[in-house]
Order: structure tokens, then C-alpha cells, then sequence
């Protein structure tokens, strides 16, 4: 009984939610599902403003998977060297354009192990690309940073007895 009661104040909640705040976007500029993978790889350590700095000139030079699988790793590490971990994003994103040629004809993949198959790709960024790209909703839970799973867990640790269920 109580789980239902608990199911049905979270049906509210998301509700209240869904009206408040209908469709988040994604703050990363881009084109079509290649270049928001592209982007959202870019997006681990570094900020969203900063990606959209370094996207342009790269999808300049790499419209398309096969563009970005023919351009020298040197090539993309310079147009993305202010983000943070850029030799292996480089690396990433061109044996990525290699893996979408090979794999999938050049498509990005609209299932999770297919994409999180991909180099450089993990859940979190497959699931911002299913739900933004593709419209499935893809989170089993929601993408939150580190930092604040880790204050969640010192409230959590700090507090002898669970908040009210009001």
C-alpha cells in the first residue's frame, strides 16, 4: 500500500514538473544527431560554453562521420585542445567517425549498446542523445554530476532519521 502511495505522489510530481518545465533542451549547439554525439563526448570535464566554442571550427572540417574518420587525430586535438581531456577526445572522436562508417553505415545508432559500443561513449552520453536526438526517453535515472550525488550522499549520511513524507 505504501508503495502505491509513493508511486502515485511521484506520477504528481512529475506531472507538476512536465508543466513547469516542458521539454528541457540541451545546451549544446548542434545539427543532427552526429554532431550532438560529437558535442555531448566533448561535454565530459569541461563546460557546455566551452564546447560550443570549439564546435564550430570542428564541424567545419568534420560535417560527417566520414569527415571526422579522415581528418588527422592532430587536426581534431588542435580545434579542441581548451577542452578538458583533449588528446583522448581526440583519439575518441576520430575512431568514432571510423566506427559509425564501419558499423552503421554512417548513422548514429538509436539503441543504447549499439551507441554505448561506440568509442568514447558511455551511458550518460547515450542516454542525452536518445532523449534529445531521438525523443526516447532514456533515463533510468537522472544525469546529475558528481558533485552533487556526493552532497546527496553527505545529507543522506547526516541525517539519523528520513525526511517527513509530506
Amino acid at each position: 500500500m505504501a508503495s502505491a502511495s509513493k508511486r502515485e505522489k511521484a506520477a504528481r510530481i512529475a506531472a507538476i514538473l512536465d508543466e513547469r518545465f516542458p521539454q528541457p533542451g540541451i545546451p549544446l549547439d548542434h545539427g543532427d544527431p552526429f554532431q550532438l554525439l560529437c558535442a555531448v563526448l566533448l561535454s565530459a570535464q569541461t563546460t557546455d560554453a566551452r564546447v560550443n566554442l570549439v564546435t564550430p571550427a570542428l564541424f567545419a572540417d568534420a560535417p560527417t562521420p566520414a569527415a571526422l574518420a579522415a581528418l588527422p587525430e592532430a587536426t581534431i586535438l588542435r580545434h579542441i585542445r581548451t577542452c578538458g581531456l583533449a588528446p583522448t577526445k581526440a583519439k575518441n572522436l576520430r575512431a568514432l567517425g571510423a566506427a559509425l562508417m564501419r558499423d552503421h553505415g554512417g548513422a548514429v545508432p538509436q539503441d543504447f549498446a549499439a551507441l554505448e559500443a561506440l568509442p568514447g561513449v558511455g551511458h550518460k552520453t547515450a542516454s542525452v542523445v536518445m532523449a534529445q536526438a531521438f525523443g526516447v526517453p532514456a533515463f533510468r535515472s537522472t544525469p546529475t554530476s558528481t558533485a552533487w550525488r556526493r552532497a546527496g550522499a553527505c545529507r543522506a549520511a547526516r541525517t539519523s532519521s528520513p525526511p517527513s513524507a509530506t
